[in-house]
């Protein structure tokens, strides 16, 4: 395959419309010239790979010679997982840029619920959380379930 002046002319204008979008102060224009860019990189990938030919699958026969490059296959793929990973954090950058936004004054801090909690509160709800194992290792021990063995056994642990 040679380069087709219709795939050369297709990436320049890619390349150039994606790095004006991407010049832009909104982060979602940047992340449509950075996806611009990238595509046109793909291209450029594909135009740069030579002519077509076979898959690399079995060596050793007669269309050897027509065997095509799997190595800007790989690159190609490699860009647009790189891409992808790219896109995906410029997207969470717009989604908290927007979130902070909707807060206001109060920005990045929140309010703290447990600031009028006092020492002796937090104390009393541990305590009958206590009480509630308690309580309930007292049915356990109560309940005659499982049998002599469990008793026998608990018996023996604590000892």
């Amino acid at each position: 395959m040679s380069a087709s002046l219709t795939l050369v002319v297709l990436m320049a204008v890619m390349y150039g419309t994606g790095v004006y979008v991407m010049l832009e102060r909104s982060l979602t224009r940047f992340l449509i010239g950075f996806v611009l860019v990238g595509n046109a990189t793909n291209l450029l990938i594909l135009i740069m790979s030579g002519p077509s030919g076979t898959a690399p699958l079995v060596t050793g026969t007669a269309s050897d010679d027509r065997m095509v490059d799997p190595v800007p296959q790989v690159l190609m793929l490699t860009a647009i997982v790189i891409n992808f990973g790219v896109t995906a954090f410029i997207l969470a950058l717009i989604y908290r840029t927007w979130w902070l936004a909707q807060l206001g004054d109060e920005g990045d801090t929140l309010s703290d619920e447990h600031a009028d909690d006092t020492e002796a509160a937090t104390e009393a709800v541990f305590n009958q959380v206590d009480l509630d194992d308690e309580a309930i290792q007292r049915v356990l021990d109560e309940s005659n379930e499982h049998g002599d063995d469990r008793k026998t056994t608990r018996k023996g642990a604590s000892e």
